[in-house]
């Protein structure tokens, strides 16, 4: 009988770690800190993820919008095109409490870095979005988009 309480002592104390990281991990998503000028070290700006908020930022013109604006911006590299190189990039980036987007930044490129570089620049070029929005105050929001190169 004491072995099935020590290994209920086990499981218990188990699934109360695993909450506690759980609970740790959805706290680090909520915001990333970002170190701003040496003068000011002490405060930082909270970024939400997209999944994390009560309103989600919106492209103009909702995800059709979205694929209609990536589609006619981005051009194919030539010589990607020539070669035939295909790939998918993943690039992530801020909407900000303005709706302006900033801090492009790759997550996952193609084989081919003028791929990366072609997705980047799309992302960049964006116009405003509707920014996202926590309680109703307007916050910035990283964004997660894969931009395809298929021919």
């Amino acid at each position: 009988m004491s072995s099935f309480f020590r290994n209920k002592k086990i499981l218990l104390v188990a699934l109360a770690l695993l909450g506690a990281v759980s609970l740790m991990a959805q706290v680090r998503r909520v915001g990333t800190v970002n170190p701003l000028s040496p003068r000011q070290q002490s405060s930082y700006d909270v970024v939400y993820d997209f999944d994390m908020v009560d309103e989600q930022p919106k492209f103009p013109g909702g995800e059709c919008g979205l694929t209609n604006y990536v589609n006619e911006t981005r051009e194919y590299p030539y010589h990607a095109y020539q070669k035939k190189i295909q790939g998918r990039v993943l690039c992530s980036f801020i909407v900000g409490v303005d709706g302006r987007v900033s801090n492009v930044e790759l997550v996952r490129g193609a084989c081919d870095e003028s791929l990366n570089r072609e997705a980047m620049r799309v992302i960049a070029e964006m116009p405003r979005w509707t920014p996202g929005r926590v309680a109703g105050q307007k916050v910035p929001v990283r964004v997660i988009l894969p931009i395809a190169f298929r021919l």
